[in-house]
């Protein structure tokens, strides 16, 4: 199949008022979604925030309390798993251990009757796209972690599905084998041309896969975006504080024309307000910086990361980080300044935690 092909065979996706209750326990509240043919999208979000559930209801794999499902405007919402045309990578892989790798692709081909010589052909071909042609007459028990993940991902582009689902697909691998193959999963689905819906808890992964990011949190929806629009401008301070590496600071503060006052100390911000009032000031830690005039800060900790160091301090009630490529001439027990260039604020209301 040509990428041309893919794209016109993939999916759009669309979820309407979705809510999934376990018992008394509501598990999703109201989600709607849409998704683009083609599209990588990403579900983010903590543990325990519904982005899973979601997933394994695009599947078929658990029905939905309330709402309907969409596929290419098709309702699909009472379907079975095997007449809604996806596939679906698992976190542990799911591989039959007593079939060798040959088998298992061409698993989905032959439980639909498709003729030896064709599951042949199409194996040979999943599993060249994914680097694993050498390695077909092996048993998972004899394949590495990436293997078995290289496996489980042919078995899902052998059928030519119009929608791949993945649930944290990476998560069994190292952090440098995790690396290599995210960027080879983004290669494939442009090769592809398949929509796909991938769910992770790492927002570096997100931010490097995804085409747009739904940001989960307690069973909700809180932002969809591209992932510059998500880190740019989270709309919540849940959301803020989710997105980045280190995390956002966070500090509060009195908002009253141009000035952000934190503890007692006027700090010049872009934006203007005629209402004082009360806020949560963020600053994310490579917007950070030492100055002469300032938040007063202590150092308490230095982390020389090589190329970059993480200098991390007291500042009164608040714990801030600072992120810079270069080793400051400070060391640890030190009293300092703080500031940031107006502009590079963050503002939401103290109350609700809504951005400003």
């Amino acid at each position: 199949m040509s990428g041309n092909e893919a794209m016109r065979a993939s999916a759009s996706v669309r979820i309407e008022g979705v809510v999934k209750r376990h018992g008394t326990t509501t598990v999703l509240h109201g989600v709607d979604l849409a998704i683009e043919p083609g599209e990588f999208f990403v579900l983010l979000g903590p543990s325990g925030s519904g982005k899973t559930t979601t997933l394994r209801i695009l599947a078929g794999l658990e029905p939905v309390s309330d709402g309907r499902v969409f596929m290419d405007e098709v309702d699909v919402t009472m379907r079975e798993p095997g007449e809604r045309d996806v596939a679906m990578v698992f976190q542990s892989y799911a591989l039959y251990p007593h079939m060798t790798v040959a088998q298992n692709i061409g698993f989905p081909l032959k439980m639909v009757g498709t003729p030896s010589v064709e599951v042949a052909a199409a194996v040979n071909e999943a599993a060249a796209k994914v680097g694993i042609a050498h390695l077909l007459g092996r048993t998972p028990g004899q394949l590495s972690g990436g293997q078995q993940q290289r496996c489980a991902l042919a078995r899902a582009i052998v059928r030519q599905p119009r929608l791949f689902l993945l649930d944290e697909p990476l998560s069994n691998l190292d952090a440098k084998l995790r690396m290599e193959t995210r960027l080879e999963l983004h290669a494939l689905q442009r090769n592809l041309g398949a929509t796909t819906v991938y769910v992770t808890h790492d927002q570096e992964e997100a931010m490097t896969l995804a085409d747009r990011i739904a940001v989960f949190m307690d069973g909700r929806i809180v932002q969809v975006g591209t992932p510059r629009e998500v880190f740019s401008t989270p709309r919540t301070i849940e959301v803020a504080g989710f997105i980045g590496t280190p995390a956002m600071n966070f500090v509060s503060g009195a908002w009253s024309g141009a000035t952000v006052t934190v503890a007692g100390v006027p700090l010049a911000v872009r934006a203007s307000t005629d209402q004082p009032r009360e806020v949560k000031l963020g600053v994310r830690p490579n917007d950070l910086r030492i100055v002469a005039e300032g938040l007063p800060a202590r150092i308490e900790r230095i982390e020389d990361l090589g190329d970059s160091c993480i200098v991390s301090f007291a500042a009164g009630e608040s714990h801030l980080k600072l992120k810079s490529d270069r080793l400051h001439p400070v060391k640890e027990g030190d009293e300092v300044r703080l500031a940031f260039e107006p502009g590079a604020e963050h503002l939401f209301d103290a109350q609700t935690g809504a951005r400003l």
